[in-house]
C-alpha cells in the first residue's frame, strides 16, 4: 500500500495538478489507485470533468456505499470527489473523538483501501482538520512549490504541521521520506533561482529530499482547460516527463521503505 498526501499551505502551487498527474502515472503502471480530493472546491472533478452523483461528504456522513461514491476516472484509477459540501462534512467530525485519526478508520480500518495499490489525497490549502486526517493517514507527505516565494513560506507551514503531528502522536508523518517538488520551473527567470536556493537551503537543513523539478509548460494548462490528463493531451510534454521521473522516484522509495534523510522529528 502507497500512501501519499499532496499538500502546500499556500494555493495556486499545481498542487491538485501534482496529485492528479501522479495517481494517473501510478495506474498507468498497473497500480490499481485511488485519487480522493478533501478540498471542498473540487478541484480534481473540475480539472478531469468529472460529474460524481455521490462525494466525500456522501461516504462520511451519509455512510452512502464506497463503490457507489468513487468514479472510475481512467483504467486503474479511481476517484473520491469533493464539493461544497465537504465543509459541512468536516464541521461535523471536528466534534468527535479522535478525529485526527478519521480518515485511518474509514479508508484504513474499514478495509476500503485493501483493494488499492495506492491512495493519493490532494488537500485544501490551508491548514484543516482533513489535512491532518490526510497526514496522519498516509504518512507521507509530498509538497509542491512553485516558484514564487509565498509557495515556499507554505511549504514550511506544511513541514511545521508535520513536526507538531509527529510531536502530538508521537508518530512519523513522513516528510522526510518523500519531499519537496519544484513545479512550474522556468530557469530563465530570476525568481526560479532564487526560490530554487531557497528549497535546496530548506533542504539541508532540515534534510528533506529535493526531487527533480517539473519544468513550466502550456500544456498542463492546456489539458485542465481540456478536462483531460495531461498524459490523454499532450504525450509528449515536457512537464508529464519530469512528473513520471518524480513518480518513480517515488515509488522506489516507498516501495522500499528507502528514505534520503532523517525524518524531521529526528532532526529536532
Amino acid at each position: 500500500m502507497i500512501r501519499l498526501v499532496v499538500s502546500n499551505q499556500r494555493g495556486g502551487v499545481a498542487k491538485t495538478t501534482s496529485a492528479v498527474t501522479l495517481a494517473r502515472c501510478f495506474a498507468d503502471r498497473n497500480l490499481k489507485t485511488l485519487l480522493i480530493d478533501t478540498d471542498s472546491q473540487g478541484s480534481v472533478s473540475t480539472i478531469l470533468g468529472l460529474r460524481p452523483e455521490f462525494t466525500l461528504h456522501d461516504y462520511l456522513i451519509r455512510q452512502v456505499l464506497f463503490s457507489e461514491c468513487v468514479v472510475k476516472a481512467h483504467e486503474n484509477l479511481d476517484v473520491l470527489c469533493s464539493d461544497r459540501k465537504t465543509q459541512a462534512a468536516e464541521d461535523i467530525i471536528s466534534g468527535q473523538t479522535l478525529r485526527e485519526l478519521y480518515f485511518e478508520q474509514v479508508f484504513g480500518d474499514s478495509g476500503v483501501d485493501r483493494a488499492y495499490d495506492a491512495v493519493v489525497i490532494d488537500v485544501a490549502p490551508s491548514l484543516t482538520l482533513f489535512q491532518t486526517c490526510a497526514m496522519l493517514y498516509t504518512k507521507h507527505v509530498l509538497i509542491p512549490v512553485a516558484m514564487e516565494t509565498l509557495s515556499v513560506q507554505g511549504a514550511s507551514a506544511s513541514i511545521s504541521s508535520a513536526n507538531e503531528l509527529n510531536r502530538l502522536f508521537k508518530r512519523q508523518v513522513g516528510i522526510a521520506s518523500i519531499g519537496l517538488l519544484p513545479v512550474m520551473v522556468n530557469n530563465r527567470l530570476q525568481m526560479t533561482q532564487t526560490v530554487l536556493t531557497a528549497l535546496q537551503e530548506m533542504s539541508a537543513e532540515l534534510r528533506v529530499p529535493l526531487l527533480p523539478n517539473i519544468r513550466t509548460d502550456t500544456a498542463v494548462v492546456k489539458a485542465a482547460r481540456a478536462r483531460q490528463f495531461v498524459q490523454d493531451y499532450d504525450p509528449k510534454s515536457k512537464a508529464l516527463e519530469d512528473y513520471e521521473i518524480a513518480a518513480n522516484m517515488l515509488l522506489n522509495g516507498l516501495s522500499t521503505g528507502v528514505t534520503n534523510g532523517t525524518s524531521t522529528q529526528e532532526k529536532a
